[in-house]
């Protein structure tokens, strides 16, 4: 039975890798050396579940859509809290029947990714086919033994861009590189939850009790989105590309069981001294009190709270019927690994042939600027899971098993080049700027990281030209997981707000009644007082947000910054919807004036306007700063390059 013991989540860590960790890797480079990755890795091509229409969840969202006389052949329904996002994710590996496909940039060992690990342990063991994507850059110390669902029989799990190094925590991993900033500096950031091809999560969230309501300290605000039908084939094909690359090593390539069992029980024994000297000093809270598979940071109500929640009603959650496009990036975007190709790595770089019956078409990848395009106009060619009758998916002929041989396709099936196949000329931020050219009369953008690049201030520079209204909502200092973040941010507010952008800063600390509008407390029968974290734990705004003109609204897994635009890879679901766009509007709107500070220029310098109703000053320095914070923000602002923020 797979152990996850809780991990503290004190300070959570970022939603990629700071500068600050960027810097420990260079002093790392030059104190020690490190083993390469290894090298002719076995990697088994598979595919996603090639008849979705045949599994109770491909035939609930045909008969939900007949009997909603939908127009559009995908729904979407948005997941405005944490109850909601949890619920969702348990009633889709509770309803799935033939697959399981989870990539994550970080999945925590503790008490929400342990109830919900345990469910697609059972999903396995009930024969549904896992496969678990997970990028490696947390994947130390606690997390480690997430790793440990790689040897669960039906389960299988690849690490993308792995590192290299010890496990046993951060900065033992950060010592044992030499010559990988690049490696470090770039990370695979897609979030996608899929079940049998027929219905997926997307979105901001991670998996963890910080992105669920659930961290006693501290809670991200976050966002995603339920989509079912057509559309959820082009997440599948986003997965695969991903999946069959060489970028992605399977975990007994770098693990062994032995070796995670071994960092468990060091982790066991480090918490029971722990345990000890908190009973010694005659804690009131003392760790002791849990079972001894718990971290030190998990409580006995953090896991109450966690196993209350009950999976979402799937047949009665109101969907929204529309026409969206994926817009995701290419594996290609981070550097390839080549000694780390083996056998079949010819065809892992390439995504999987198309299998009998699928178009052509129904295999092209079509670039995130070209499908936003597309989608914007109203064309039906790009995407094609805008049609009821869109083709069927890439698959392999192994459809039972969704399995192919090492050796490859067919000997009849084409094959693309590597460079044809990855070569990629935009990227999904690349495809927001693009949709932000077309904003006529309203554009808002939520991002938690906002650092604008040259193109990005240049678009809002012709958007305001155009007399486009542009608000963005982003984190305070006070807010921010990574106040080093806010550092790039805050050079380029005074520009910003000259060209009229409207800056709001989040506070960070909710009014129990808007919890909801963002996204902290529940919502689908959540609300103030949903089961989740209470009381004044901070709050960190990480929903990635943007809606044009009250009609086109795109969410994601990307910020607005250079790293998002550059580095990082990331997957976005762009929506084509008037309702949908003015549902969130609305929850926006509310949370802006109520839950928001309001950046402003004055003749005397920036002046923070208190959010409405929260009977605080007007503020002259960031504020819920700390003077040490702000003193930080100061000296090591101008240092930090913005492409690393």
């Amino acid at each position: 039975m797979l152990s996850l013991p809780s991990l503290s989540l004190t300070l959570p860590l970022r939603a990629r890798p700071g500068w600050l960790g960027m810097a420990l890797v260079v002093v790392a480079m030059a104190l020690a050396g490190c083993a390469g990755l290894p090298k002719d890795v076995d990697r088994p091509v598979s595919a996603a579940w090639s008849a979705p229409g045949d599994t109770p969840l491909g035939q609930l969202v045909a008969a939900r859509r007949v009997t909603e006389g939908a127009r559009h052949a995908s729904g979407f329904a948005l997941l405005s809290g944490p109850q909601a996002a949890y619920s969702s994710r348990l009633a889709l590996v509770d309803a799935a029947q033939k697959t399981l496909d989870l990539q994550y940039y970080a999945i925590h060992a503790d008490a929400s990714s342990e109830r919900l690990l345990l469910s697609v342990m059972a999903a396995a063991q009930r024969g549904v086919r896992v496969r678990v994507l997970l990028d490696d850059f947390h994947s130390t110390g606690r997390d480690a033994q997430v790793m440990r669902l790689a040897f669960v029989p039906n389960i299988e799990m690849r690490m993308f861009n792995p590192l290299t190094g010890a496990r046993g925590s951060p900065i033992g991993r950060m010592l044992g590189l030499l010559g990988d900033f690049s490696r470090v500096q770039q990370r695979m950031h897609n979030k996608l939850f899929i079940a049998d091809n027929a219905m997926a999560v997307t979105g901001g969230r991670n998996l963890g009790d910080a992105y669920f309501g659930n961290a006693d300290s501290g809670n991200f605000v976050d966002l995603d989105v339920l989509a079912a039908g057509p559309i959820v084939r082009d997440l599948s094909r986003s997965f695969d590309s991903y999946w069959n690359n060489e970028r992605a090593y399977p975990v007994q390539s770098l693990i062994t069981q032995g070796e995670l069992d071994h960092l468990r029980d060091s982790i066991r024994v480090a918490d029971e001294g722990r345990r000890r000297r908190v009973a010694g000093q005659g804690g009131t809270n003392a760790p002791d009190r849990l079972p001894p598979d718990m971290g030190p940071g998990s409580t006995a109500a953090q896991r109450a709270r966690i196993w209350n929640y009950e999976p979402m009603d799937l047949e009665r959650t109101p969907f929204v019927w529309a026409a969206a496009a994926v817009l995701v990036d290419q594996p290609a975007k981070i550097p390839a690994d080549s000694a780390g190709m083996g056998n079949g790595a010819a065809l892992a770089l390439a995504a999987p042939p198309p299998g009998p019956g699928a178009s052509a078409a129904a295999g092209a990848t079509h670039s995130p600027k070209a499908a936003a395009a597309a989608l914007v106009s109203g064309s039906r060619t790009i995407p094609a899971a805008d049609s009821a009758a869109a083709s069927p998916p890439r698959t392999l002929p192994a459809a039972d098993s969704a399995t192919a041989s090492s050796n490859g396709a067919p000997p009849d099936s084409p094959r693309a080049s590597p460079e044809a196949t990855e070569a990629q000329t935009d990227t999904v931020v690349d495809g927001l700027l693009q949709l932000m050219g077309q904003a006529r009369r309203d554009l808002l953008i939520i991002s938690p990281y906002f650092v604008p690049g040259p193109d990005m201030e240049a678009a809002f520079a012709a958007a305001r030209a155009r007399g486009v209204r542009v608000r963005v909502l982003t984190n305070s200092l006070a807010s921010n997981d990574a106040p080093i973040a806010h550092a790039g941010y805050a050079r380029h507010r005074p520009q910003l707000l000259a060209m009229g952008v409207e800056l709001y800063e989040m506070h960070s600390e909710l009014p129990g009644v808007l919890r909801g509008a963002l996204g902290v407390s529940g919502s689908m029968g959540g609300g103030a007082g949903a089961v989740g974290s209470q009381g004044s734990s901070r709050a960190m705004l990480h929903s990635k947000l943007m809606i044009v003109d009250g009609r086109l609204l795109a969410v994601g897994s990307m910020n607005l910054d250079m790293r998002s635009q550059r580095q990082n890879t990331e997957v976005a679901l762009l929506i084509r919807s008037t309702e949908l766009s003015r549902r969130a509007l609305t929850q926006i709107d509310t949370a802006l004036k109520e839950s928001a500070w309001q950046v402003q220029a004055t003749d005397q310098g920036l002046r923070w306007r208190a959010p409405e109703g929260s009977g605080l000053p007007d503020a002259t320095t960031e504020p819920d700063a700390s003077a040490p914070l702000r003193l930080m923000l100061q000296l090591l602002g101008p240092l930090a390059p913005d492409h690393l923020l």
